[in-house]
């Protein structure tokens, strides 16, 4: 007895169903887990994780902050860079910030869920902070001394024209200076909060500074990952890291640059990417060689 064609055609594509999901649901996910077991591949299956006397401190893939319970820098340690996923390396919260080389007004309210700091901001305040931990020049350009950005809405008698009637430091509050007292003539003021000086017609003006044009804390200690997970530092970051890691442990800057180079690795295939520092295995190897007096 011949099936009607369209009970013929739905069998056929159930049979395909049942032979895919056994085959790519079943056995192609089972062969994978099997193939990540073999010596030399599972503990990169397992998540590359690092153990400490029997105990798990973290993965080799994914990054991880050093600091104290109130959130400070743990100055012995090599600190990792900023991260933007969740509260900070969430695996499972991975994200970028979101903002772009344009976000330089900070979002400033009586309300402290309205509050928000503009990437110009946020660099600022850690470079301010990086430099102050590890005694570099923490001064950036378009950034203030007091670790924001350094950027004015600045009004106009006849909008984009005209004499200037009035200087706003926008990302600056009281009790703070402005970064400048007078802008062409014409005196800074302070910004109050729950002020939108975009809407109001300001004309949002960066101010350079005086910063080097090369600053001497690199763009990864300031920057988040694309991941928010990355458990790499740049060379340049964790060389500024050496001589206060040295003078909190005791011990000779020779050596713990020395196990900095050991614990950098280059480029992917000689060619892709950057040279990176893997935090975790660095203070571990500092743990090992220097241990905390």
């Amino acid at each position: 007895m011949r099936l009607p064609t369209w009970l013929a055609h739905h069998l056929a594509a159930l049979r395909a169903l049942l032979v895919l999901t056994v085959l790519l649901g079943l056995a192609y996910p089972l062969a994978l887990v099997a193939v990540g077991q073999l010596p030399g591949l599972s503990g990169r299956a397992d998540g590359s994780l690092l153990t400490v006397d029997g105990r798990t401190v973290g993965s080799a893939l994914i990054g991880q902050s050093f600091t104290d319970a109130d959130g400070n820098p743990v100055p012995r340690y090599f600190q990792s860079r900023p991260s933007a996923a969740g509260d900070g390396y969430d695996p499972t919260a991975t994200a970028a910030s979101n903002l772009g080389p344009e976000s330089v007004v900070d979002t400033i309210s009586t309300d402290p869920e309205k509050t928000s700091e503009s990437l110009l901001t946020q660099v600022c305040a850690r470079s301010r902070a990086v430099g102050e931990l590890d005694g570099v020049d923490g001064r950036r350009p378009y950034c203030t001394t007091d670790g924001v950005g350094a950027v004015l809405a600045v009004f106009r008698a006849d909008g984009l024209t005209g004499r200037i009637t009035r200087v706003v430091s926008v990302n600056q509050t009281a009790p703070a200076t402005p970064f400048l007292t007078v802008w062409q003539g014409v005196p800074v003021e302070l910004a109050e909060p729950d002020r939108d000086y975009v809407a109001a017609g300001g004309l949002i003006t960066p101010v350079r500074g005086d910063a080097p044009a090369d600053p001497a804390v690199p763009a990864d200690a300031v920057t988040a990952s694309g991941s928010g997970l990355d458990p790499h530092i740049s060379p340049a970051y964790a060389q500024i890291q050496v001589a206060r890691v040295a003078r909190e442990r005791g011990a000779d800057p020779a050596m713990v640059r020395r196990l900095v180079g050991e614990h950098t690795t280059g480029r992917s295939l000689g060619f892709l990417g950057e040279p990176g520092v893997n935090v975790l295995t660095l203070n571990l190897a500092l743990d090992r060689a220097f241990p905390a007096r």
